[in-house]
C-alpha cells in the first residue's frame, strides 16, 4: 500500500502529459499559464487570509470570549465542554479560514492528541461554513431569499458541534 500512495502522484503527472501529448497540447506553455494564474490568485487571495488569521488571533489574545462566556462556564463545566471550543464553534460557520485559525491554536497549545484537540478537529470535519456557502452559491446564482436554508445550515452546523462533542467524548 506504501509503494502505491507513493507511486499515484507520479503516475497522474504522466498521465497528464500522456494526455497532452495525445491532445497536441503545447505542455509548457500551458505549464507556464496555468503557473501565472495560480499565482495571480495567491497574490489575491493571501491580504484576506492574512488578514482573517490575525482577526483570529487578535480575537482569542483579547480573551473576549472568556469575558462573554463567563456565566456559562458553569454550564459547560457540568458538561466537561472545554471553554477553548467555544471560539471555534461561533466562527466555524462563518469562516473556514478563521476556524483553521483557531484550530491551529488550539493543537499548538494543546496538541493534537489531547481532548480539545481531537475535539476541535472533528469539529472542523462535522460542520460547514454555513454563511460562507449561502453567500457564495446562492449569490452566484442571484437567490436572495436565504432564511430557511440559512436555518437549516445552522441547525446541521449545531447538530455537527453536537455530535463531535459526543464522539469525542466517547470514544476519548
Amino acid at each position: 500500500m506504501n509503494t502505491v500512495s507513493k507511486l499515484i502522484i507520479p503516475m497522474f503527472v504522466v498521465g497528464v502529459i500522456l494526455y497532452g501529448f495525445i491532445k497536441r497540447v503545447d505542455l509548457y506553455e500551458s505549464f507556464l499559464a496555468g503557473a501565472k494564474d495560480g499565482l495571480i490568485m495567491t497574490f489575491h487571495i493571501a491580504p484576506a487570509i492574512i488578514a482573517m488569521i490575525f482577526a483570529t488571533n487578535l480575537f482569542l489574545n483579547s480573551h473576549f470570549i472568556d469575558h462573554a462566556f463567563r456565566f456559562l462556564h458553569p454550564l459547560f463545566q457540568a458538561f466537561h465542554i472545554p471553554i477553548e471550543i467555544i471560539p471555534m464553534a461561533l466562527v466555524r460557520p462563518i469562516s473556514g479560514t478563521a476556524s483553521l485559525g483557531i484550530l491551529n491554536n488550539i493543537l499548538l497549545v494543546y496538541g493534537p492528541d489531547s481532548f480539545v484537540g481531537r475535539l476541535a478537529s472533528t469539529l472542523q470535519g462535522c460542520t460547514d461554513t454555513t454563511i460562507y456557502v449561502l453567500a457564495l452559491y446562492f449569490g452566484s446564482v442571484k437567490i436572495s431569499k436565504t432564511g430557511h436554508a440559512l436555518l437549516a445550515g445552522l441547525f446541521a452546523d449545531f447538530v455537527g458541534i453536537l455530535a463531535s462533542f459526543l464522539i469525542v467524548s466517547a470514544f476519548f
